[in-house]
């Protein structure tokens, strides 16, 4: 083989795997946070809009669910559940209803489980009941339930998120990074050396833009927010790419007020939540084409 030949070969064989990474599917879920659609209306607007995937928690009337199920086979849409523990009751009690919820939510066979979950204020034991809980079911019925990073919760900063992995290497994260934004007060890189660690475990992101001093910009595509826009898809892209999988999953989550800044005594909204959400799934879908 001639020099000029073995240089081209190597050249093709160091853009193989950025090419399988620009081949990775990426399936986005619109949250129904502060939706006020009728179910239908939702999930037809979500389908329009380029999503074939939902978020939500489970409803809570039978009514609603029947609704539910109607409405996904209607638009042929999948779904990711919410799930959580209940922090107003005592640990027992909230164990105890958190398994039944689960149950429930797996007998759906959503294609995940993103799961809020403990308590900032329990033991790192106590938390970890919740976790080997949903491994537990994960194993038997082999649905991923995710634990998402989120203020309140086991998971309220990077450190406490790290402790928990050291303990329980089998966790699986929903990285949702605006909370830390704001909880360290700092812009995280997807250089940070604590924030790489956690990559291996993210099996799902939720999409929001947060801040130093809040969860939400209230514009993502307002020219004021780009360093912020830019830091939070560097970090999702870095997580996308280095994923095993063929598939990943992210969910866009602005949400509505109090998240979304609004106009004092109006309260009227200072963007549209659909909009941004749309907006940011264009913004990282753009990355991979």
């Amino acid at each position: 083989m001639s020099p000029k030949a073995l240089i081209l070969l190597l050249l093709l064989l160091l853009m193989l795997p950025m090419r399988i990474c620009a081949q990775q599917k990426i399936l986005f879920f619109q949250t129904d946070w502060g939706n006020t659609l009728s179910m239908d209306a939702f999930l037809a607007k979500a389908k329009a809009s380029g999503y074939y995937r939902v978020e939500r928690w489970m409803p809570s009337s039978e009514e609603k669910k029947n609704s539910l199920k109607e409405g996904l086979k209607k638009y042929e849409l999948q779904v990711i559940f919410l799930h959580g523990t209940n922090r107003n009751l005592p640990f027992e009690e909230a164990l105890r209803v958190y398994e039944e919820g689960l149950k429930e939510i797996l007998g759906w066979k959503p294609m995940k489980v993103n799961s809020h979950t403990g308590n900032d204020f329990w033991t790192q034991e106590q938390n970890l009941a919740f976790i080997a809980l949903g491994d537990r079911y994960e194993k038997q019925v082999g649905i991923p339930v995710l634990h998402e990073t989120h203020r309140g919760r086991f998971s309220y900063t990077l450190p406490d998120a790290l402790a928990m992995l050291r303990k329980f290497p089998n966790l699986k994260y929903t990285l949702d990074i605006s909370h830390w934004m704001v909880v360290h007060e700092r812009t995280l890189t997807e250089n940070d050396p604590g924030l790489r660690e956690i990559f291996p475990s993210v099996d799902h992101i939720h999409a929001r833009v947060g801040y130093t001093e809040g969860p939400q910009v209230p514009n993502p595509a307002a020219p004021e927010w780009e360093n912020e826009v830019k830091a939070h898809v560097a970090i999702w892209e870095k997580i996308i790419r280095s994923h095993s999988g063929d598939v990943f999953t992210v969910t866009t989550e602005f949400g509505p007020p109090p998240y979304m800044h609004t106009v004092p005594f109006t309260k009227q909204p200072l963007a549209d939540q659909w909009e941004a959400n749309v907006w940011i799934m264009k913004a990282l879908k753009s990355r991979f084409q």
